[in-house]
């Protein structure tokens, strides 16, 4: 039992729907939390609005409800449960804090007598406002910015004067860095000030001296109620101060840190740890390092929550975080804990890592048109992905390839910039592609010491990039027969990918491949063990490496090997990858499920994926986890290593589907529909064509593989065009058209960012009703889990669009055609587990817009507002386990669940934020309402009118 028996019911505040600054790590903390209450019998009721995540699963808590996240929705749930002890919201992000505060300014947690526990509201206040934070350091000695609060533009102003530029405005009580600016002179004061004033709850901005171009750190710390305090993880951010830390290319462990810098660090994080506060609980404090050799530190701020970077630190080093924090806040101490991973050593020990974790943000700036796409203090990325390598070269190039944005790792794939011009513009403005750029600049001859220069990236980092481009200009004077095994072997130590190598060499990847093969050059798999090895682990979660043969005294030559293939029968589930706009949590959210249900059905199960941030990379979700990019050279190693009985694409999205046709070609067998059935749903004009043949209608058509071809389709079709490139994700590049000179620009640009595709142009129904139906097909029968309308117009994607579960106004014959089309798309694409289709219906006539045959953003969404665990149902029937008639499906529903989107608009604050076919929104909430007479349904289809309004 928890050390404090006074504590048998504890509410958790989650953290809503996914915005850009606060993503899906909360998600993961929060499932760890809910589970380690359990583990003590503590009864756990959840609050979240968020129906995409596994944390809102009715498995989770012993009561979830999902909610707005309001004081409102507290009360509620106070009154509903007396017993209610106490309150954690350390695992909701900044949401779940500013939530807390307000409860506690309303009088609601002394009114209800619920303590709070993890963190106490004098830390969360000290640590929110910047001027007592600034005063508290103070007091303790330790150094920070020199800086002054101010509440008014004239205050400011004054500021200025006295500090003189650079400056940075931060706002005070907001999410990821929003409000939060650089300025370099006074033409741009007025508007950053003006906009971080307006950013902060409270109209209060912090205006400090910049220190651009020092080295940035992050520590991540625990401490119990003993004062015991454990540095889990150093962080190295590779980008220097001036790029928010979620936008930056982060390092684990520090890597450019003198020992002794490092020892004053650390002594100067428990210090400011031990003085914020009396509460048990995890912390991230975050520091800046001049970069001279004097090495001055500056304390920059300090979070009493679990964040973005202990989900990163947790992967990195394997201890959970979140689940230790949980447990202190409920009064255990770091020595009574067991270490997870060791399960013989305490938690009241600091992981020791034999590895480098490098990690990368994933940005979507192609969503927002018009947005300014240079880094700096406010978070504009919506993911991230991480590698693990023996080498920060080899982890740096395995996250490259994690990122899914066509590259196949830094240089050597023929997309690098050349123009002098263009790299320093590049380098002097930093966006989303500056990883590469310096890998360009270095190829371009530009000298480190101006690349130095320019970014102010510790050489030491330059250094690495630039063995990188020698071992590539040194394999470029070989061909594929005269390349010397030790260069290959150092070539993929330092995580060149064959596809990189083959266009080093001229050739092909699989010539390569074979060529590595034939010299036993093969991947092994090292343990992630907190503990650098000197303990043996008990967790299977791994990552892939090359080794030199070892020769023992008998003449024996073999490599280490740390993953051991049971004879277990094995299904491989591909995970998501990188969180993005189209792609998001509720995939991560299917591939969990998929794990457990073939857990339940007696497989051993394998999941592969490189997101931080996600449930399904926790060390004990699936029998074994390779943290490894989504990449096809690393997933073939990892099935010719287990040999499983197949592999489940479905689950993970578009990114797992892609890798279909190389899994089919290779003959490894897909789990459920066929590879040819994905690709013909995929494929835009096979598609429409077995809609004809099964007689049902769709809007007129045609298929372009050129500007030419489309000009003259325009004139069968009428406008406005929908024109969609196939195989893509969230609508990207879809775009109404309506006239010959549009048409032909989107046409040429799209044709232009993705070189052979098919593009489908139909005509788009103006001012239909859009619906769509998610159903499990075993092959045989078919049964439809919901049946979702639209309340945005046709021509908004549907992931932007607010949807009703069940439908409110299609009549008797529109859902009769529904079901019925429904029925025999998901038959006539042989489809076996889950299928979306995607309907307009114009004059009670239902059109087909189109089909997928996997796991669709809604699934989650109408599991849980019918209380039903569809994707294990769904998994068990493309394990062919089971038929759709084993099951007894039984919808609790009253009312209606509406799926509301949520957008990130306001960190691009000069973005167009028109709703079009190509989706924007980050994330979603779920809504219940008893009636259509509920005010909130009204004020949503009062707004459906501005989409029609001619």
């Amino acid at each position: 039992m928890p050390k404090n028996n006074n504590l048998k019911s504890i509410l958790i505040i989650g953290s809503g729907p996914i915005i850009i600054g606060q993503a899906c790590e909360f998600d993961y903390a929060g499932t760890q939390s809910l589970r380690s209450l359990r583990e003590d019998g503590i009864e756990t009721i959840l609050l979240n609005s968020n129906p995409a995540t596994i944390m809102t699963d009715p498995s989770m808590a012993d009561h979830v409800y999902l909610k707005p996240l309001t004081t409102k929705s507290i009360i509620e749930i106070l009154k509903k449960h007396p017993n209610i002890d106490a309150v954690l919201p350390t695992m909701g992000g900044q949401t779940a804090l500013n939530l807390c505060i307000e409860a506690d300014e309303k009088g609601i947690w002394e009114d209800f007598g619920i303590k709070l526990i993890g963190v106490d509201i004098d830390a969360i206040n000290i640590t929110e406002d910047r001027e007592k934070f600034k005063q508290l350091m103070g007091r303790i000695g330790i150094p920070v910015a020199p800086a002054k609060t101010v509440t008014s533009y004239l205050q400011g102003k004054e500021v200025a004067q006295e500090f003189g530029f650079p400056l940075v405005i931060r706002a005070s009580f907001t999410l990821g860095g929003s409000g939060a600016s650089f300025v370099h002179g006074p033409e741009e004061f007025d508007e950053m000030l003006t906009y971080g004033l307006e950013a902060s709850p409270i109209h209060e901005v912090l205006i400090d001296k910049a220190l651009l171009g020092w080295k940035e750190y992050e520590l991540e710390l625990l401490r119990d109620k003993n004062d015991n305090v454990v540095i889990i993880c150093s962080i190295e951010n590779m980008d220097p101060m001036g790029i928010h830390t979620g936008d930056s290319i982060t390092v684990a462990p520090a890597m450019t840190l003198s020992d002794t810098t490092y020892q004053r660090m650390r002594d100067m994080a428990i210090k400011m740890m031990r003085s914020i506060g009396d509460f048990a609980g995890g912390c991230n404090v975050q520091f800046a390092v001049s970069p001279d050799e004097k090495e001055d530190i500056i304390a920059i701020e300090i979070n009493p929550r679990v964040s973005r970077s202990s989900a990163l630190a947790s992967k990195a080093t394997g201890y959970p975080i979140a689940k230790i924090a949980t447990k202190l806040a409920i009064g255990y101490n770091l020595d009574e804990l067991e270490n997870q991973i060791t399960k013989s050593t305490s938690a009241l020990f600091e992981p020791s890592l034999d590895y480098v974790i490098v990690k990368i943000p994933r940005w979507n700036f192609d969503k927002f048109e018009g947005a300014d796409r240079t880094l700096g203090l406010q978070m504009k990325s919506v993911g991230e992905v991480m590698g693990i390598g023996r080498s920060f070269q080899e982890a740096l190039h395995k996250a490259t390839q994690s990122l899914e944005i066509k590259r196949n790792g830094l240089g050597a794939d023929g997309k690098s910039y050349t123009k002098y011009d263009e790299i320093i513009e590049k380098l002097t403005y930093p966006s989303w592609d500056r990883v590469f750029v310096i890998y360009d600049a270095i190829q371009a001859g530009i000298p480190l010491s101006r690349i130095h220069e320019i970014t102010k990236i510790d050489m030491w980092f330059l250094r690495q990039y630039e063995e990188l481009y020698a071992l590539d200009v040194e394999i470029s004077k070989f061909d594929k027969e005269s390349l010397p095994k030790d260069l290959l072997l150092e070539a993929k130590q330092k995580g060149f990918a064959d596809r990189q190598i083959a266009h080093m060499l001229d050739c092909l990847e699989s010539e390569v491949y074979n060529k590595r093969v034939d010299l036993g050059i093969n991947r092994v798999y090292k343990l992630v063990d907190t503990c650098a090895a000197e303990f043996k682990a008990e967790t299977p979660y791994y990552y892939s490496t090359f080794e030199a043969e070892i020769e023992t005294p008998d003449g024996k030559r073999y490599v280490d090997n740390e993953s051991k293939v049971s004879d277990r029968k094995k299904i491989v589930v591909l995970g998501s990858g990188p969180n993005r706009i189209g792609q998001g949590i509720e995939f991560d959210y299917s591939c969990v499920h998929g794990v457990l249900a073939a857990s339940e059905c007696g497989y051993e199960t394998i999941m592969i994926n490189c997101n931080p941030e996600t449930v399904s990379t926790d060390f004990d979700v699936a029998d074994k986890l390779y943290f490894e990019p989504v990449f096809w050279e690393h997933i073939y190693d990892i099935i010719r290593h287990e040999k499983p009985e197949g592999v489940i694409v479905q689950l993970g999205g578009q990114t797992a589907l892609k890798l279909a046709e190389k899994l089919d070609r290779y003959g490894i067998k897909i789990m459920g529909t066929s590879y040819e059935a994905l690709d013909l749903a995929e494929d835009r004009g096979s598609f429409s064509k077995l809609l004809q043949d099964n007689d049902i209608p769709y809007p007129e058509f045609g298929t372009a593989e050129t500007a030419d071809e489309a000009l003259t389709l325009a004139d069968e079709l009428d406008f406005p065009i929908l024109v969609r490139p196939s195989y893509v994700l969230g609508g990207q590049g879809m775009k109404i058209v309506i006239n010959k000179d549009e048409l032909e620009e989107t046409v040429v640009d799209l044709l232009r960012k993705i070189p052979n595709n098919k593009l489908l142009l139909d005509h788009y129904l103006d001012g239909a009703i859009e619906a769509e139906a998610d159903a499990i097909c075993d092959g045989e029968d078919v049964h439809i889990i919901g049946i979702m309308e639209h309340i945005e117009p046709c021509g908004i994607h549907s992931g932007d669009s607010n949807a009703l579960l069940p439908p409110f106004n299609l009549g008797d014959l529109v859902m009769e055609q529904i079901k019925d089309h429904t029925r025999k798309i998901a038959l006539a694409l042989n489809t076996v587990g889950l299928i979306n289709i995607q309907f307009a219906i114009k004059d009670d006539m239902v059109y087909i817009i189109e089909a997928n045959p996997r796991a669709s953003r809604t699934v989650p969404f109408i599991a849980k507002a019918y209380k039903e665990p569809y994707v294990n149902y769904a998994t068990k029937v493309m394990l062919g386990e089971k038929k759709i008639k084993d099951f007894k499906f039984n919808p609790q529903l009253e009312g209606y669940a509406i799926k509301q989107p949520v957008f990130s608009f306001n960190k691009f604050h000069k973005v167009n934020k028109q709703l079009g076919p190509e989706m924007k929104s980050t994330g979603e909430s779920i809504l219940f309402i008893d009636s259509l007479r509920d005010d909130e349904f009204y004020d949503l289809y009062s707004r459906r009118k501005m989409y029609l309004s001619k």
